[in-house]
């Protein structure tokens, strides 16, 4: 970590994170049981469940246009020329989960007789991210906080939605994932770590 956080240069302080919970879950709403069921691999499962899958895929493609946005922001930074070797390898790694995540939500859609949303053009993310504004190692790295800290949010959001363990863990390995993320980007910024408990998702 120590390494990271010389290799990083000085960025301008974070702006207000307002991508939480609440902005989520009110453009998307709640994932059904059934949804998440598949999403864990539990088809036999999700059978014997009632749901508006109709609601369940448009909220899955939400979730989807995040992973998307989020591959795309990371090949921007990769290809940017602005990384050094040690902090590329980690993005590149983080970018890797990324593509499990959407893998996962396509497959799901797809069982669930829907249309995984497209991926959009590269330069269209970059207008998107505003890559052009990126001019040193601290603006990609923020960059990926930021949205790492959008995604956090977005997954622990529908976890409340579920009275079962099993389903309710898928959401929350996504979280976890996204949070890993968050966490280890924040120390490469050289910035401090949230001071309180419970700070994710609120």
């Amino acid at each position: 970590m120590k390494s990271l956080v010389q290799l990083a240069h000085a960025s301008n302080p974070a702006p207000s994170l307002a991508a939480s919970r609440r902005a989520f879950m009110g453009r998307t709403g709640s994932l059904s049981a059934v949804a998440i069921a598949l999403m864990a691999g539990k088809d036999v499962m999700a059978q014997g469940m009632g749901a508006d899958v109709s609601k369940d895929v448009g909220i899955l493609n939400v979730a989807l246009g995040l992973e998307h946005e989020a591959i795309n922001a990371y090949q921007l930074g990769a290809g940017s020329g602005l990384l050094q070797k040690a902090v590329l390898d980690i993005e590149v790694q983080f970018q890797s989960h990324h593509k499990a995540h959407r893998d996962a939500l396509v497959a799901t859609i797809q069982k669930m007789g829907g249309l995984p949303v497209a991926e959009k053009k590269l330069e269209d993310y970059a207008k998107t991210v505003k890559a052009d504004t990126l001019r040193n190692q601290g603006d990609v790295l923020d960059l990926a906080t930021r949205l790492e800290l959008g995604a956090i949010n977005a997954y622990l959001g529908v976890i409340p939605a579920f009275g079962s363990k099993d389903l309710g863990k898928v959401a929350a390995r996504l979280a976890a994932d996204e949070t890993m993320h968050f966490t280890y980007l924040t120390n490469a910024l050289g910035r401090a770590l949230p001071g309180g408990a419970l700070s994710f998702g609120a």
